[in-house]
């Protein structure tokens, strides 16, 4: 799937066929909100609520008209606040059946020093059980970009996974078309990413196949073709999207188009506008913690959590220990496990992270404390998300659906 959007303030543009047809319209006989210069009506709804636009929408077709229109889209999202995505499916649900979509649900972030407020409205859900489509699945998020989310669906008897792209404030939604990769064919995992090229603008799933660990041939499909490296063990479902690039922790080496090789532990980069993979070297280990491993495990999960930071993209030397975090501030949340995984940080230091699967944990630098939220009961997965109004239709040749 590929698309194109261009990255501008409205300022910098001229405004489009629709601003010009509003702006015509107005009447300055009886001066009101819609008198305003059409720039300005932008800048005061962009800085609203997500809901409160989306109830703008219904006021009058003028308001309408400029909610929907790609130009306000791009301008809100440029300084549209990130929040946090919630994949949750309840105790019951579970209980009706393990295949179950689940419900999208946003959580607004509201910063203050040393505090998070976290804001789940229930009228800002996305009910997948709503959309035939969905029904007796399992879906995954796969990543999120411009406030578009990328999902995987699994279902019995399917010949392979289906994949979609949707934008849960518009409750639009896409089907991408199937891969060439099919269930009977041998595979040992499968995982996804989702992004957009810093040049090209051009948003893209892709999806690499490993077949064989021992063999460390990971194959990639990307628009329809196959790539193909020599890398093993890609840990985790999820590429996450940085600086134009999907990113997997990974073992073995890389003999693609990349730099560096020999090391046991690494980071397997997609590059989504050359469409090249490449490799970063993962974090330094610490001597002291490997020689005492076994020290650090307890009760089965890590006694603590090691954050690390690259000060500068790409480069092994900017890697630099941010955060360690000991179970020792708050023991009644148990030790650490392999399912705990950041999901934003603030810039005051508040960190926000999951637990699968039923933990959303807020960590306060000032006060060396790390917290439950309880804010959901169970099952969850999160990732950072920032709401846009960002139409599908922009995206061509792929068919249109609304929950």
């Amino acid at each position: 799937m590929t698309g194109r959007v261009e990255y501008c303030f409205r300022s910098a543009i001229p405004p489009s066929p629709t601003a010009i047809k509003i702006q015509n319209t107005m009447s300055f006989l009886d001066p009101s909100m819609e008198d305003l210069p059409i720039e300005v009506m932008d800048d005061i709804l962009s800085r609203l609520p997500v809901k409160t636009i989306i109830h703008c929408k219904f006021v009058c077709k003028k308001w309408l008209d400029l909610v929907s229109d790609s130009y306000f889209a791009k301008f809100h999202l440029s300084r549209s606040p990130a929040g946090i995505m919630i994949h949750h499916i309840s105790k019951k649900e579970m209980a009706e059946g393990p295949f179950t979509p689940g419900i999208l649900k946003l959580v607004e972030v509201e910063d203050e020093l040393d505090h998070h407020h976290l804001h789940h409205d229930p009228s800002m859900s996305l009910d997948l059980n709503l959309a035939p489509l969905f029904q007796k699945s399992k879906t995954f998020m796969t990543g999120s970009v411009d406030g578009l989310i990328c999902m995987f669906q699994y279902y019995p008897g399917a010949e392979s996974d289906n994949i979609y792209i949707c934008n849960p404030i518009t409750r639009e939604y896409m089907i991408l078309p199937n891969q060439k990769y099919y269930k009977e064919e041998n595979y040992l995992t499968v995982n996804y990413g989702f992004g957009v090229g810093l040049v090209t603008k051009e948003y893209k799933v892709i999806r690499t196949i490993l077949r064989d660990m021992s063999s460390s041939r990971l194959e990639a499909e990307v628009n329809g073709y196959v790539l193909v490296m020599s890398l093993t063990g890609l840990t985790n479902s999820m590429g996450h999207f940085l600086n134009g690039h999907a990113h997997w922790p990974a073992s073995g080496s890389s003999s693609g188009s990349g730099s560096g090789t020999g090391s046991d532990e690494r980071i397997c980069v997609f590059d989504f506008d050359e469409e090249t993979f490449n490799s970063l070297t993962s974090p330094p280990k610490d001597i002291e913690e490997a020689e005492s491993v076994s020290k650090l495990w307890d009760e089965g999960g890590y006694s603590k959590l090691t954050l690390w930071l690259m000060k500068e993209y790409g480069i092994k030397k900017y890697w630099c220990k941010e955060l360690v975090i000991g179970r020792s501030i708050n023991p009644n949340l148990g030790p650490f496990s392999e399912a705990v995984y950041v999901i934003e940080g603030s810039k005051n230091g508040t960190i926000l992270m999951a637990s699968y699967p039923n933990t959303l944990l807020v960590y306060y630098p000032r006060r060396k404390t790390i917290v439950d939220t309880d804010l959901f009961d169970r099952y969850l997965w999160g990732l950072t998300y920032r709401p846009s109004f960002h139409r599908l239709n922009n995206i061509e040749n792929e068919r249109l659906h609304v929950f």
